[in-house]
């Protein structure tokens, strides 16, 4: 397993002894829904509920994940996920010049404040910034002379 970076993909250490995932009992399955309107604990199948246990303890395993993965390379990826979402709305028919300069209005924010933080990450995310930039003005030209 890996977590994808703007580096590429990170492998995922295999060799440290993976934490029990918990087994979750009934408090957190009434716990874990009791935000949701309209689901009774009691109304539910035994294959429903373990189901739904199923769900739970996998969702604990992916946020226990996130937790011991460096915040900076968390939002490098929400930050490249920006990036993508700029570059798809330049290239669709018709191109979309107003989602695209959101996008990249966004990730320049977010790069131009954090700058440095992203560690080893904050050039790649600079020069995604200005291609994108770039193709952006490109593009709105293109659409300025037709």
């Amino acid at each position: 397993m890996s977590l994808w970076t703007p580096d590429g993909e990170i492998p995922v250490d295999r060799s440290r002894p993976a934490a029990p995932e918990p087994e979750p009992s009934g408090d957190m399955l009434a716990d874990g829904l009791a935000g949701i309107e309209g689901i009774d604990i009691d109304q539910l199948t035994p294959e429903q509920r373990a189901e739904l246990e199923q769900a739970m303890a996998q969702m604990a395993a992916v946020q226990q994940q996130i937790a011991e993965t460096p915040a900076a390379a968390v939002i490098a990826n929400h930050a490249m996920g920006l990036y993508e979402l700029a570059a798809i709305k330049l290239q669709t028919q018709p191109i979309q010049l107003a989602d695209a300069k959101l996008a990249i209005d966004c990730l320049a924010a977010v790069v131009d404040i954090v700058g440095d933080g992203f560690g080893p990450d904050t050039p790649t995310l600079r020069q995604a910034l200005s291609q994108l930039q770039m193709a952006y003005v490109q593009i709105a030209e293109r659409g300025n002379d037709a």
